[in-house]
């Protein structure tokens, strides 16, 4: 094997992304020391988007302060790859930022608009905006504002719309937005199909981990429904209540569209994308990929799917080293992934065997190595 590419999703709440590539080329340099190894750590759009991106890719950090969830000045982080700019919305309204006291109807995404200022402002021509891991119920609102939109109440007094007001905007001028982003394109990268509002909606699903109450709840979903309504009738757009992706981050994704015209876009599509997956297949001898569960859901494009059908374009090899095998995965063959290992090798509690993870991932990758190995000097 004289070219391997190492490219995996993160074992949720066990391994990264960057610590099972950095586990698969140790592994591999050992078992073919001839082997180039390119490890692509990837991000889904949520916390540690940026960093791997800056893994993957020669490019710049930068560090500013900017409003947090509470309109607290905090620092964000965002990278710079050429005209290209990678802003994860949880660096400025993250979750975990809200230090205890979620409240997702008074939360706003203020300073993701302010990092996506400042990256326009140094000349970026694309946007690419994570959206995951937040602890806003705003729509985007925030941002927008951020950017330049106005928003006005029905006495024409201009305001900050959070999810607990949404429902007082009365007017929206997006012009100065417009006039910002003129030489600049938005992307979305969203991993998710739920819409605006309604059971499967960005309140009903996402705000109860984010501190709402069953009452706070019912009140965001109907916030979002009065902002779609005022959304169609100021910006002239259709309504964007049912339309796959929108509910993410807290309705974020319906944001990015009216406000910002992006494209809603899967996180994969847009790794593969900028990391130059293609030309890097080049050659290759062999696709290592993996996620903590392969399932249907996965098959709908997610890190091993999207992987394995660029792959496969390319006849090119694809290996899945994953948690749990669902009954249902096993269509991934047909997307292009060649054999799918478990690193689950006893039956343990899942407590334990998360614990476990990083040994059972890497001797499940020796085995399957050492397998290699054995055929290339044995053939059948």
């Amino acid at each position: 094997m004289k070219k391997c590419i190492v490219i995996s999703d993160s074992f949720k709440g066990s391994l990264s992304s960057m610590t099972i590539c950095e586990v698969a080329a140790n592994s591999i340099s050992r078992f073919f020391p001839d082997c180039e190894v390119i490890a692509l750590p990837v991000a889904d759009g949520g916390e540690g988007t940026v960093e791997c991106f800056l893994r993957a890719l020669p490019g710049q950090k930068i560090t500013l302060p900017v409003h947090g969830p509470y309109q607290e000045t905090i620092e964000a982080s965002y990278a710079r790859f050429g005209a290209t700019a990678v802003i994860e919305m949880s660096a400025a309204a993250g979750l975990p930022l809200t230090y205890g006291k979620k409240n997702p109807s008074l939360t706003t995404t203020y300073g993701v608009g302010e990092l996506m200022r400042h990256a326009v402002s140094q000349g970026a021509a694309h946007i690419i905006l994570g959206l995951g891991g937040s602890a806003t119920n705003d729509g985007g609102c925030g941002c927008a504002a951020a950017m330049g939109v106005e928003f006005y109440n029905s006495r024409g007094e201009k305001f900050l719309p959070v999810g607990a007001s949404l429902d007082q905007i009365a007017k929206i001028d997006i012009s100065p937005a417009k006039e910002l982003l003129k030489n600049c394109a938005v992307t979305a990268m969203c991993d998710i199909e739920n819409p605006m509002y309604g059971p499967a909606g960005a309140a009903y699903i996402f705000a109860p981990q984010k501190g709402a109450s069953e009452e706070m709840t019912a009140m965001l979903d109907k916030n979002l429904r009065a902002f779609d309504t005022v959304l169609q009738s100021q910006l002239n757009i259709p309504s964007l209540g049912r339309v796959p992706g929108t509910g993410a981050a807290g309705a974020m994704g319906a944001g990015a569209i009216a406000f910002f015209g992006a494209r809603l876009k899967s996180g994969i599509e847009t790794v593969l994308d900028l990391v130059g997956f293609d030309q890097k297949l080049e050659g290759c001898d062999l696709v290592i990929t993996g996620e903590g569960k392969i399932d249907s859901q996965s098959l709908k494009g997610k890190v091993v799917i999207g992987v394995a059908r660029r792959a496969k374009k390319q006849n090119v090899p694809v290996i899945a080293i994953v948690g749990d095998v669902a009954d249902d995965a096993y269509g991934a063959y047909e997307q292009g992934v060649s054999a799918i290992f478990s690193i689950n090798r006893l039956a343990v509690p899942r407590a334990e065997a998360k614990q476990r993870s990083y040994e059972d991932y890497q001797h499940t990758l020796e085995d399957v190595l050492r397998l290699m190995k054995a055929i290339k000097k044995h053939p059948f």
